[in-house]
């Protein structure tokens, strides 16, 4: 495919056919992935490839329940990691002590998800499909149990990797002028709001009401437009709370939160 074709036909792909990815393909794109940039070229992240069927069910609660997770012949999990950095320091007789905190989890976090990215390109390229989950990030300490991550290792991001058992047409995505700033941030007016969301308030809606399920769920909620679905139904204010928690705990027992 034409890289063109791959970064704007990109879709978030749910179901899969039932057909393995074979070993050499798998590692062509991990392969894209190690090749991604990474902060000082330390490569602080590591990369779970997980085939095992019994596992990916045990996955499957901490993934939200989430079909694809079990469906899809293959999940990546890419993973901070400053446990390997800090072994090799140890042996090199180097102080490693220092990446005990939150800003070095915040690098292995960037480094993880620009080879994340890396991978998802070269699988799409490849004519496989994915799909992001950001189950990966709030139930971080289920999945590194689940995965058996030692100290200083987190999951970050996580897809689903196979072949595409649907078509869905591509996703609307806000306009650049929406989201582009040159020089300088320049904050939005009320009327700039309303025209940069105008084409995902109608687009977004129309999905949700064209999904039997996702109707009811609106209908029953008493939800009017799309920023109350976002709020009230998907994103709520208590959830991110206590997900925010979860990390925030776990990168503390993973030993991240070190502030002396």
């Amino acid at each position: 495919m034409e890289l063109n074709d791959v970064i704007f036909g990109h879709r978030s792909i749910r179901e899969y056919e039932d057909r393995e990815v074979s070993q050499e393909l798998l590692e062509y794109i991990l392969d894209a992935g190690i090749r991604a940039s990474s902060s000082g070229n330390m490569q602080t992240y590591s990369i779970i490839v997980t085939r095992d069927k019994e596992l990916k069910e045990k996955l499957y609660s901490a993934h939200m329940e989430q079909s694809m997770v079990v469906d899809a012949p293959i999940l990546l999990t890419f993973c901070a990691d400053f446990n390997r950095m800090r072994k090799w320091l140890a042996l090199s007789d180097a102080p490693g002590i220092h990446f005990d905190n939150f800003m070095s989890f915040i690098i292995g976090a960037i480094d993880a998800t620009l080879a994340a990215q890396n991978c998802a390109l070269a699988a799409e390229n490849a004519g496989l499909g994915i799909c992001y989950m950001g189950s990966t990030l709030a139930n971080c300490d289920q999945i590194g149990e689940l995965l058996n991550l030692p100290p200083n290792v987190v999951p970050v991001v996580g897809y689903s990797l196979g072949y595409p058992a649907e078509n869905p047409a591509p996703r609307d995505r806000l306009p650049r002028h929406g989201l582009v700033h040159y020089d300088k941030y320049q904050d939005y007016s009320d009327e700039d709001i309303l025209e940069i969301y105008k084409e995902r308030n109608e687009k977004g809606w129309n999905r949700y009401m064209n999904v039997p399920r996702l109707k009811e769920m609106t209908e029953r909620l008493g939800l009017k437009n799309l920023a109350q679905v976002y709020t009230i139904a998907k994103y709520t204010k208590e959830s991110h709370q206590e997900y925010s928690q979860t990390v925030l705990k776990y990168l503390e027992k993973q030993n991240f939160m070190e502030n002396e």
